[in-house]
């Protein structure tokens, strides 16, 4: 994609063959309306993006929301979402259907009304940015560009289509950080003002996490956007993530320099590990985004050294904080945090020295346990660990390798194949016939069990169980080793 100041070619919207939206102009024009696409899906077919998978939206002129919707019902049950501003929505059909919007948006972004009279040119007056703010005929091919969107995607720059509307949903200065990330366009001086002058902390919590999740999944470099939230000082509204800015690091392992500059590294990198799965490519890129937000708090200068030990843990309740005001569901926050809990562990697992061997089977046994409850496996800590390890600009960066981590998942997916990791041989029951009180003696006896299966792999339970007795009481539970 072509940044500011250099002029690109762009393309032509084209529907796919078996699309419904011709059928459906045609269907409203009968009816005596005028049926355009709106919105992110023009903007995207006019850059070729065929990466997107934008919605298709129609705006219909010159219809009453009556007529409107006995339309539609032609092609299916019609179902309609929103109160002041609806949006028809048609079985089977992945089109949503609207009217001209106007009036001012509510407090939650959510237009507050809309009239079928409205031609295209002052409803579009309401949109965010001149990018979206284009419409196209399926019927004429005629391409609706009243307020100059085509000049500013051929010169890479985003611009507001109206000054005085672009406050209204503040949620557009979060959007604008996204858009200028998945696009790679640059906002001029007076959208940058205008999205600094918005205030998150009046967006809902779900169209913030909306947002930054489609940053996170759909930006080749997500660094951009969260650069211009730091550019207009909207990042204060993510304080877990701010106070990383000027965080020092130790230049012998970060040369790159603060523990923001690395984490924007890291973003980058990270984007590039992405498999095409929205569940777990969540996982991932927030896993990174918040690797390292126990730093701000666990960072300190010893003589020449600068240490950050327990930043691991400590990053935590910072990320179930941040996540938290998103209202993110609570399987997402486990997937997180066990990520963050855990990401130095690929790279310490596999390192051996004399002063540390490196984890046996029973460390990355009860490891990949504790990933599991989390509800992630080795892959993802592999991957969330890989770009911490490239995010910065060390040889080993520059020349792509990771080679503890690369011998930390290998290990760790022979062994997250073996169900011996998982699931206990020596159960309570057994234990109990063979004269173990019920108790803390019981408990403490299945642990010294589980520490022994973890160690030498047997399913044999007598075994098991007369290794555990022989086994110290007191000995230490440590995952490294």
């Amino acid at each position: 994609m072509a940044g500011a100041g250099a002029e690109q070619r762009l393309g032509t919207p084209q529907l796919p063959d078996d699309s419904k939206v011709p059928e459906l102009a045609r269907a409203f024009a009968a009816a005596g309306g005028r049926a355009l696409v709106v919105g992110g899906w023009v903007r995207d077919q006019l850059l070729a993006r065929a990466d997107m998978d934008t919605d298709i939206d129609l705006e219909v002129q010159g219809l009453s929301p009556q007529r409107l919707e006995e339309v539609l019902g032609r092609f299916g049950r019609v179902h309609r979402v929103g109160r002041a501003f609806p949006i028809h929505l048609v079985e089977g059909l992945a089109v949503d259907v609207c009217l001209p919007r106007t009036g001012d948006p509510g407090p939650d972004g959510s237009p507050t009304g809309f009239d079928p009279a409205l031609d295209f040119t002052e409803a579009a007056r309401g949109r965010d940015l001149r990018v979206n703010a284009m419409a196209w005929d399926p019927l004429t091919d005629e391409l609706l560009d009243p307020h100059g969107g085509r000049d500013d995607l051929q010169a890479g720059v985003l611009r507001a289509t109206d000054a005085l509307r672009f406050g209204n949903d503040p949620v557009r200065g979060l959007r604008t950080a996204r858009l200028s990330a998945v696009l790679e366009m640059e906002p001029d001086a007076a959208l940058a003002d205008l999205c600094a002058a918005t205030d998150l902390s009046a967006v809902a919590p779900e169209r913030v996490l909306t947002e930054i999740r489609k940053l996170l999944l759909e930006a080749a470099r997500p660094s951009r956007g969260f650069a211009f939230l730091r550019r207009t000082g909207l990042l204060r509204f993510l304080p877990e993530l701010a106070a990383l800015i000027d965080v020092p690091q130790d230049p012998q392992w970060h040369p790159e320099g603060d523990v923001w500059v690395h984490t924007l590294l890291c973003l980058d990198r990270a984007a590039g590990l992405r498999v095409g799965d929205g569940d777990r490519d969540l996982l991932l890129m927030l896993g990174v985004l918040c690797h390292d937000l126990g730093k701000a708090s666990t960072t300190e200068r010893r003589e020449d050294r600068i240490l950050s030990r327990g930043h691991d843990a400590a990053g935590v309740a910072l990320s179930e904080s941040l996540l938290a005001k998103m209202r993110a569901p609570n399987a997402l926050v486990r997937g997180v945090t066990a990520l963050v809990r855990h990401h130095l562990a690929p790279a310490s697992f596999a390192r051996a020295s004399r002063r540390q061997p490196g984890a046996g089977a029973r460390g990355y046994r009860r490891l990949l346990r504790k990933l599991r409850a989390g509800g992630v496996d080795a892959d993802l800590l592999w991957r969330v660990a890989r770009a911490d390890h490239l995010g910065r600009t060390t040889e080993d960066a520059a020349r792509d390798v990771f080679a503890a981590g690369d011998a930390f998942l290998a290990r760790a997916q022979e062994l997250e194949a073996d169900v011996r990791t998982f699931e206990p041989v020596v159960t309570g029951r057994y234990l109990l016939k063979r004269g173990v009180e019920a108790g803390p003696a019981l408990g403490e006896m299945l642990d010294r069990c589980r520490a022994v299966q973890d160690e030498t792999g047997s399913t044999d339970p007598a075994e098991i169980f007369a290794g555990a007795r022989a086994r110290p009481a007191d000995e230490p539970e440590d995952d490294s080793v």
